[in-house]
C-alpha cells in the first residue's frame, strides 16, 4: 500500500483524500485549518451543498472520511518538505514532527490580502466579496462598489453588469485607465471614480457608504473588490516545482507538476480563486493521476523484471 500526502484540507484536499482512500491508499491529510474561505457565511455554486457554511462543509467532509481507516488526518501545518534520492518525501510540521510518503499532492490553496482600504476588513466576506459567481446572486439589483488597484476594473464592470446595471468602479487613485476604457465604461453606464477611498461606510458588515478622500460619498449597498494572491508557504520552492506564467503551480492538466511524484489540485494551480466545486473536481483528478501513475510504476516494475531474465 502506497502512502500518498496530501497538504490542505479545502475542497482539494478533501475529495482528493476521499478517491485515494477508495483506492485502497495509505492517505496522509495535514490540515492547519485555516481556510481562506472561513471569512465567509456560505459557499455556492456547489450542488447538493448550495448556501452551506464553509465550517459545516468541512464537517461534513471529515464525517464521510471518517468512514476509511485508511486516512490519517492531522491537524498540523508542514512548513518543511523534501524529495528524496530514492523519490520519497520526507515532510516536518511546524512542531518538528516528521513524516514520510511515497507521493505528495500540494492542495494548499492560496494566501490573500485585501487593497489598503481602511475599513474593508469589517465588510469583507459579509457584503464585500471576491467572486461574483459566488456572491453574485444575493447582491442582483444593488448599487454596487467595485473596488481595484489593478488594471481589471473594465473587464470587472463588464462581468458584473449581468447582477446589477448600477455600478461604481473605485481605482483608489491607483492603476490607470486609459481613455477607450473610460468610453467603455461610459457605454456600460459604470460611474468610475479615480480618487483615492478614505474610508467605508456601514454597519455589522452591512456596506452602506463609499467616502472619497475629497469628501464625496456614494451609496452601495455591496460590492467586490479584487484582492492579492500568492502561494500559501515555501513548498513549492522547497520542492523546485515549475511555475506558470501566470505565478501558479504549473501542472500537465491532470495534476502532475514539474517534479516527479509531486501533484497539485485546487487554487494552488492558478492564483486565482474558483468556486470550490472546482477545486473539489481538481481534487478527484489529481488523485486519479497519482494512482494511474502508481499503476504504471507497478507495471514498468514487471516488465523491467520480465526483461532482465533475458
Amino acid at each position: 500500500m502506497m502512502i500518498v500526502a496530501i497538504i490542505g484540507g479545502g475542497p482539494a484536499g478533501l475529495n482528493a483524500a476521499l478517491v485515494l482512500a477508495r483506492a485502497n491508499h495509505q492517505v496522509l491529510l495535514f490540515d492547519n485549518q485555516k481556510p481562506r474561505n472561513a471569512v465567509t457565511g456560505h459557499m455556492h455554486g456547489f450542488i447538493t451543498r448550495e448556501g452551506i457554511a464553509p465550517s459545516r462543509f468541512r464537517r461534513l467532509a471529515h464525517q464521510e472520511l471518517r468512514q476509511y481507516p485508511n486516512i490519517k488526518r492531522y491537524v498540523a501545518t508542514i512548513s518543511q518538505a523534501k524529495r528524496l534520492t530514492d523519490g520519497t518525501f520526507t515532510m516536518s510540521t511546524k512542531s518538528g514532527t516528521t513524516f514520510k510518503a511515497d507521493r505528495l499532492l500540494l492542495a494548499t490553496g492560496l494566501k490573500e490580502s485585501l487593497p489598503g482600504v481602511s475599513g474593508l476588513q469589517r465588510f469583507y466576506g459579509k457584503s464585500m466579496f471576491s467572486c461574483p459567481y459566488c456572491d453574485g446572486y444575493e447582491l442582483s439589483g444593488k448599487s454596487l462598489a467595485i473596488i481595484t488597484e489593478s488594471n481589471n476594473g473594465l473587464a470587472l464592470s463588464a462581468t458584473l453588469k449581468q447582477w446589477s446595471s448600477r455600478l461604481h468602479l473605485f481605482t483608489n487613485g491607483k492603476g490607470s485607465i486609459t481613455s477607450e476604457e473610460r468610453e467603455l465604461l461610459q457605454q456600460l453606464g459604470v460611474v468610475l471614480h479615480i480618487e483615492p477611498i478614505k474610508s467605508l461606510t456601514g454597519r455589522e458588515g452591512k456596506l452602506k457608504g463609499v467616502v472619497l478622500q475629497n469628501g464625496k460619498r456614494i451609496a452601495c449597498s455591496g460590492g467586490f473588490v479584487s484582492t492579492y494572491w500568492q502561494h500559501a508557504g515555501s513548498l513549492v520552492q522547497q520542492l523546485g516545482c515549475r511555475l506558470a506564467d501566470h505565478g501558479g503551480i504549473w501542472q500537465d492538466g491532470k495534476g502532475r507538476t514539474s517534479i516527479a511524484g509531486v501533484y497539485a489540485a485546487g487554487d494552488v494551480m492558478s492564483i486565482s480563486p474558483a468556486q470550490a466545486v472546482l477545486a473539489a473536481g481538481d481534487g478527484v483528478r489529481a488523485a486519479i493521476s497519482i494512482n494511474q501513475d502508481i499503476a504504471q510504476s507497478r507495471l514498468d516494475a514487471i516488465l523491467k523484471s520480465h526483461q532482465s531474465n533475458y
